[in-house]
């Protein structure tokens, strides 16, 4: 399994476009070697690196395993967005308060749909996809703050 971006390379910066320093909207990515038996997808954009621990910026889950590409700014047809470390459902875009940051891009493949509703945290969506990932890929993205 694999996921890219068009707009950065793996362990490059991500640009401003896609961050709170412009108009905070998610990347566009593209999954491919999506293994057999997958019948959903779901995804976790984090920051090990931010002060307080780990921030999360995007979860994603029941991603149709026939979708190759997430356009810019867009969500799957009848994919369903959780809470984010910001408080709310949807993407919130890199805002590092010093430094560089690492922002990961994961993407699991489950042999299951997740039966959760958009109130749910990373910790949640974890638990659930618990016993049902068939593979995993990671796109690391770069973000620092001027």
């Amino acid at each position: 399994m694999h996921i890219e971006s068009p707009v950065f390379s793996p362990n490059g910066l991500i640009p401003s476009q896609y961050t709170c320093d412009g108009e905070n909207i998610s990347p566009p990515l593209i999954f491919s070697d999506i293994p057999a038996g997958t019948e959903s997808m779901a995804m976790i954009v984090d920051d090990p690196d931010a002060p307080s621990g780990s921030w999360i910026h995007w979860i994603v889950w029941n991603i149709s395993p026939s979708i190759h590409e997430i356009a810019k700014d867009t969500v799957p047809q009848g994919a369903v967005e959780g809470i984010t470390s910001f408080g709310t459902a949807g993407y919130g875009g890199p805002c590092p308060p010093s430094g560089v940051h690492r922002y990961l891009f994961k993407v699991f493949a489950l042999d299951t749909l997740l039966d959760l509703g958009p109130e749910v945290s990373k910790q949640t969506l974890e638990q659930e996809m618990e016993n049902h990932s068939i593979d995993t890929a990671e796109l690391i993205g770069l973000y620092t703050r001027n």
